[in-house]
């Protein structure tokens, strides 16, 4: 269909595997697996519950009759239960135990967990074969020596490679903080209406125990060590701040990122792939765009302003619950994980391609570098018998007026011939041949790249091996 809205998350950015953890086939089936679970928690604790209304439930968990459920919403006003009415359509002998004891967040909230448990996973994943590509490319480019930048402004050189250590750094750090939001995910188990377990309570005769083992039951088959604590009707709203959190910490790093690749682009130091029927410009047929690290910005920014919607939420909500939550947060926590995959696809795609071009590279550093080898020349002349007061106002005087010339008159940096050309330096051009050497501008840059690969990345890439290759083709 042409003619209504479509998500450019669906249709341009996010992946079909990221798309789908928000699927409505996701979501449903995941109810099914949590009556399911609850059910057999109850039997296994004494309710009378039959192995073969188990079976029934287990065969329909993923064939879900929408067309019934969405009739029945259309009466009674409620997704919840017209999900239980419609799974109990195709589970005839056990609909009378779907649902039993629960309200609608024991299946709502803790789908919502598990779906950001599920599609965390998938952001760990793609972070880590980023990290891959960016560590490959910064040991190849390790002791290429490069001008650096301080306030924009060139600064003391540094290498290729030792730069995107500074990128692989951030996404380490994100990645860091996605692992510990993993782990600190747990279901909401079964609480009841308002947090307190009373409905438990009255179906388990008040045993206590029976009603702590039957959330530790359920929690095992979803795969969760633990459930929270303590709540109202929902898990707090905080989950979703932190875990959008978690994702605006990626978007920040990528936008540092690609920034910095549009900036290099500009200098036409380093570019991101370009393909080879891929135009520029409607309008410029020479432009080579950075269109892909542009749209990294865009979407960084809207995952990034997108972390107030759950913090705003989590702020008004009222004693146990309120439901002015269920809209935004089934927006904001979805696109924002959608927003943030689509981010990772076009980082896996450039980080595979970055084209980096040495000679522009070189010949950036070389303009700068008579300013940042001044000193090494006044202590070169120094031995030679140079006084070294007088040397010093001397390259002072010749800096001012080659930088002069540089920016008044367009002209290149003409200061090592002004310094060859005066005697009281007695340098020739072998001598400032030496000096001028780059890679003795760029400390311990390459030593730097190696120590924090081996030290910090490999074994994460080791231990993660078999989540290694992946690639991402964009769609525009």
């Amino acid at each position: 269909m042409k003619d209504s809205y479509e998500s450019p998350f669906s249709t341009r950015y996010a992946d079909k595997e990221m798309q789908y953890l928000f699927s409505p086939d996701k979501k449903f089936s995941t109810f099914r697996r949590l009556w399911l679970a609850l059910a057999r928690a109850e039997k296994k604790l004494g309710l009378p519950i039959t192995e073969e209304q188990l079976a029934e439930m287990a065969a329909h968990l993923d064939d879900i009759n929408y067309d019934v459920a969405e009739a029945r919403e259309k009466e009674v006003r409620h997704d919840v239960m017209a999900h239980v009415y419609a799974f109990g359509v195709q589970c005839p002998s056990a609909k009378g135990i779907i649902h039993w004891g629960a309200t609608s967040c024991y299946v709502g909230d803790n789908t919502d967990i598990i779906i950001m448990r599920d599609a965390l996973q998938l952001v760990r994943r793609k972070l880590i074969n980023v990290l891959d590509k960016l560590a490959g490319f910064a040991e190849k480019y390790k002791a290429m020596p490069a001008l650096a930048y301080t306030h924009l402004q060139p600064a003391q050189p540094t290498t290729v490679g030792k730069r995107a250590t500074l990128w692989i750094n951030e996404l380490l750090m994100d990645l860091e903080e996605v692992e510990y939001r993993i782990g600190k995910l747990q279901l909401l188990g079964s609480k009841g209406t308002t947090g307190t377990q009373a409905s438990f309570m009255e179906l388990f005769d008040g045993d206590t125990e029976k009603v702590k083992e039957c959330e530790r039951l359920i929690a095992e088959e979803m795969g969760f060590s633990s459930v929270v604590p303590v709540s109202g009707q929902t898990y707090s709203r905080k989950v979703d701040a932190q875990v959008l959190c978690t994702l605006a910490g990626i978007a920040q790093s990528a936008s540092k990122f690609a920034n910095d690749l549009r900036i290099l682009q500009h200098f036409k130091e380093m570019e991101e792939p370009f393909e080879q029927n891929q135009i520029g410009s409607s309008a410029m047929p020479y432009k080579r765009n950075p269109m892909r690290a542009e749209r990294i910005c865009a979407l960084a920014r809207y995952v990034m302003i997108d972390t107030l919607n759950p913090m705003f939420t989590a702020a008004t909500q009222w004693f146990e619950r309120t439901l002015d939550d269920s809209a935004n947060k089934r927006l904001s926590v979805a696109e924002g994980f959608l927003a943030v995959d689509a981010i990772l696809n076009i980082m896996l795609n450039v980080c595979d391609g970055l084209v980096v071009y040495p000679k522009v590279v070189e010949a950036r550093l070389r303009k700068e570098l008579p300013f940042m080898a001044t000193e090494n020349i006044m202590m070169e002349a120094v031995k030679k018998g140079g006084d070294r007061q007088e040397l010093h106002e001397k390259i002072r005087l010749h800096s001012i007026a080659a930088g002069k010339a540089v920016k008044e008159e367009g002209r290149e940096n003409d200061l090592l011939s002004r310094l060859a050309a005066d005697p009281a330096f007695g340098l020739n051009e072998d001598d400032f041949g030496a000096i001028l050497e780059p890679s003795r501008y760029v400390g311990r840059s390459a030593e730097q790249v190696e120590e924090f690969l081996s030290e910090h990345i490999r074994p994460i890439l080791e231990a993660n091996r078999d989540l290694l290759g992946e690639s991402a083709e964009l769609s525009v």
